[in-house]
Parts: C-alpha cells; sequence; structure tokens
C-alpha cells in the first residue's frame, strides 16, 4: 500500500477517537496557554475526539490575518486559529482524508454560531500537503 494511502486509512478508518492513537508523543492540552484552553472550549466535542495532532502551534497575534493549517484533520486547530483571527480574518484547513473533513465541515455553523459570527471564516478543502 502507497504511504498516502497508509496514513489515509489510519486517519480514515481505523482511528474512531483519540483514544485509539498509537503513539504518546503528543503534548497534553495542559501545556497549551491559558488563552487556547479557553477557546479549546468553544469547540465541538466530537472535533476535540477525532483529533488526532499534537499540541496548538498557534502564535497569539493573528487578528485578521489568513491561516493555512496543512493537515487540518477534524479541524481542531482550523476552529482555534477562526477565534485567533476574528470574524475578518479566514483560515483554511488542508486535509487528505474524507471521514477527517466530513467531521471538521459537519460543525462549521456551531462554531460559527458558538463565535458569534455572522458568516464562516472557515473553509476545508481535500489536499495533499506535499503538492
Amino acid at each position: 500500500m502507497e504511504q498516502s494511502q497508509s496514513v489515509q486509512e489510519y486517519y480514515g478508518k481505523v482511528l474512531s477517537s483519540n483514544k485509539d492513537l498509537q503513539t504518546t508523543a503528543c503534548c497534553s492540552p495542559e501545556d497549551m496557554s491559558n488563552e487556547l484552553k479557553t477557546m479549546i472550549k468553544n469547540i465541538h466535542p466530537e472535533v476535540i475526539e477525532k483529533f488526532y495532532g499534537c499540541g496548538a502551534p498557534l502564535p497569539p497575534a493573528l487578528k485578521n490575518c489568513t491561516v493555512l493549517d496543512l493537515g487540518s484533520g477534524s479541524g481542531r486547530d482550523v476552529y482555534l486559529a477562526s477565534q485567533l483571527v476574528g470574524p475578518e480574518g479566514r483560515v483554511i484547513g488542508i486535509d487528505m482524508t474524507d471521514e477527517q473533513l466530513e467531521v471538521a465541515k459537519r460543525h462549521e455553523k456551531h462554531h460559527m454560531d458558538k463565535f458569534g459570527y455572522s458568516q464562516s471564516n472557515v473553509e476545508f478543502r481535500k489536499g495533499y500537503i506535499e503538492d
């Protein structure tokens, strides 16, 4: 099996929640800044449960910026960045896994309502980060 197919299979079909991860190399949410700890409480539980990343590499000064998240998965960091950039900013998440993108897209309206935005400032696209 080609490596990208293997990765898609693992993140799209093998894992059903972050409890299924076969690694312990990640940082815990307790290592996040206080601002991000507050913001993460706004993220839909399914997005959190299906987050398979590590840490939250987001600087606090992103107001009105455009952010690109490569390997965005279920969208947790996209929705964190959405709050940091504000309603005038933009966040684009790229992932190759249909199942992960479906979770991220399914909760877009929930997040915009939760953040008090009149329109979405996020976009999810299918793609390969090496391309």
